[in-house]
């Protein structure tokens, strides 16, 4: 029975080996075959990615994406799945690639592929207009939210091993949260801090362009302190196709080039985010 089984193991290994090589190139062809790649966004993060007035999804992630389709030469769908499925990668083919700007660290690279680095964000603090905090110590021991899954919530919950972090400047936790509350998305957690200091949440840490954005929204709140971490945003796959992560790094690339990543920078945010800060 022993020789059986290790008979089968070598042929399951065999196979296995047989499967990671033929897949080489798979998503890619079958992009091309489709005419269509399907891009996975967060579903309600502006203006990164967002739904409109006319219910249209937009944002400076969907134009990203645009970018590479076009590069490609194919057409864009897009799908917005909770960002804690994103970052699972059991996308089991539902979308071909990642633009959501995720921060890449040692540890998600042993699930992903990052061709593409293609903006640099801010994790920072807000808290209630009417809170009584000043700096970011007095936030010791509060109630805290954080996007479910996010760099925030590594930072937040000070699990961040600083060896493992892609691309980061040094930095520093600034306080130790009482409580930590996740949401699926920052909107979810802005509503909650809006509603009065304490109310839900005493403070809520995500990437500056959320925040910023809510606040010149009119949402009663403000921002505690200077930057919590700074970090790139990438373009994610998943490993197993090197061609389709070529064309991704090519399309970034050209963008950067052109000047039209910096075009879209401004056009979204105001600001370039496209460059280290």
């Amino acid at each position: 029975m022993k020789a059986v089984f290790g008979k089968l193991g070598i042929a399951a290994s065999v196979l296995a080996m047989s499967i990671t090589y033929a897949n080489a190139g798979e998503v890619l062809d079958r992009v091309r075959a489709s005419k269509t790649i399907t891009v996975a966004v967060s579903p309600n993060y502006p203006p990164n990615s967002f739904l409109n007035d006319k219910g249209e999804l937009v944002g400076f992630d969907v134009d990203v994406a645009k970018l590479v389709a076009e590069h490609i030469g194919v057409g864009v769908k897009y799908e917005t799945p909770a960002w804690d499925i994103i970052t699972s990668g059991r996308w089991q083919g539902r979308w071909d690639v990642v633009v959501a700007a995720m921060g890449p660290t040692k540890k998600r690279a042993k699930v992903f592929n990052f061709p593409a680095i293609y903006e640099y964000a801010a994790i920072i603090a807000a808290v209630h207009k009417d809170s009584k905090a000043d700096k970011l110590q007095d936030l010791n021991g509060k109630v805290v939210g954080v996007l479910a899954g996010s760099q925030s919530y590594d930072y937040v919950s000070q699990e961040i091993k600083k060896d493992e972090l892609i691309g980061v400047p040094p930095f520093e936790y600034q306080f130790k949260a009482g409580q930590i509350k996740t949401y699926e998305t920052s909107n979810n957690g802005l509503d909650d801090l809006r509603i009065g200091d304490g109310k839900r949440l005493d403070a809520f840490v995500g990437d500056d362009s959320v925040i910023l954005d809510a606040i010149k929204a009119g949402y009663p709140i403000k921002q505690l302190g200077a930057g919590l971490i700074y970090g790139p945003g990438v373009v994610a796959t998943l490993p197993g196709d090197p061609e389709l992560d070529k064309e991704i790094a090519d399309a970034i690339k050209a963008a950067k080039d052109s000047g039209k990543l910096s075009e879209l920078s401004m056009k979204w945010f105001g600001r370039d985010v496209t460059a280290v800060k």
